[in-house]
């Protein structure tokens, strides 16, 4: 995602193996008020390469925070584990970050098994093989009066995906050995309460992403709006924010549209959710690994 004009950034991290960069910036207590990108990727913590491609586009194009000699782009980032899927070699770098940004439009956004969605997996608890595919999704709601918030959720869980209206699993582990019917995550947990032999898929999952809006927000203000857009995550995925995720959402503010920050920050959980389910019903089976589409067919 692409803010030449610079958009004051906030970010809030839940999960408990996160990937990111350039996160501490965003802090209300840190100078730079600013970003002008933030990169969601694949790769695990190699990924973050591409972040350097990046900089060095905006950078050609005489954005970032002005030094003096020079001008050096923020681009915080995060990344996800998708390591288990097709050749663990290919990944995100610096060349491919640079390839993002000159691809980057304000057309629609393609969902699914794409970009950071590519590799993703979600309901990890019996390894990738029980899994099941996830996928990157956006979600936008208008407020009226032209203010919108919007949400691009890269979808990676630990955990199953729900479907917030209906409560029912979308996607998630499957039941070992045939992986012929949805385990339920959170039941199957209860059953290996005691269980020292069990080992879960630890440190191999994550849900990242961005809610966007064009009202005003402080960078305090962004920040708690990245803080309450979790709640869209908690709606749709179970179990969420475990010490196997790397939960990440960021907030950027674009415009200057009068606002109250809690109405931002309770319809981003909104956009967040949606654009979950989106993901997921979106991505496409990959590595023999099963999608939604797949298993309704």
């Amino acid at each position: 995602i692409l803010t030449e004009a610079g958009a004051i950034g906030g970010v809030d991290q839940r999960g408990g193996a996160p990937g990111t960069r350039e996160t501490d910036l965003l802090r209300p207590m840190h100078m730079v008020q600013k970003v002008h990108g933030v990169l969601l990727g694949g790769g695990s913590a190699f990924g973050l390469d591409a972040a350097g491609g990046v900089m060095a586009y905006l950078e050609e194009q005489g954005i970032g925070f002005d030094v003096g000699p020079t001008k050096v782009p923020i681009v915080p980032a995060a990344i996800l584990f998708d390591l288990g899927i097709g050749d663990h070699t290919v990944r995100p770098d610096a060349a491919m970050g640079r390839a993002a940004c000159e691809a980057a439009g304000s057309g629609p956004v393609e969902q699914g098994s794409v970009g950071a969605g590519t590799g993703a997996v979600v309901g990890s608890l019996f390894g990738g093989a029980m899994s099941m595919k996830g996928g990157i999704g956006t979600a936008s709601i208008d407020l009226g009066s032209g203010t919108v918030v919007g949400a691009l959720i890269a979808v990676n869980a630990f955990g199953d995906v729900i479907d917030p209206q209906t409560g029912a699993i979308l996607a998630g582990a499957r039941r070992p050995p045939a992986g012929k019917e949805l385990a339920d995550t959170l039941a199957a947990m209860t059953g290996m309460i005691g269980k020292t032999a069990v080992r879960f898929a630890s440190g191999r999952s994550t849900v990242i992403g961005v809610v966007a809006t064009n009202a005003g927000l402080t960078k305090e203000q962004a920040n708690k709006v990245a803080q309450m857009a979790h709640n869209g995550l908690a709606r749709t995925i179970r179990p969420a924010h475990t010490y196997f995720d790397g939960d990440t959402i960021f907030a950027l503010s674009t415009g200057s549209k009068g606002v109250d920050a809690t109405i931002i920050g309770a319809y981003a959980a909104e956009a967040v959710a949606l654009a979950v389910v989106n993901g997921i019903r979106a991505a496409e089976s990959l590595g023999g690994v099963p999608s939604l589409r797949e298993w309704q067919a």
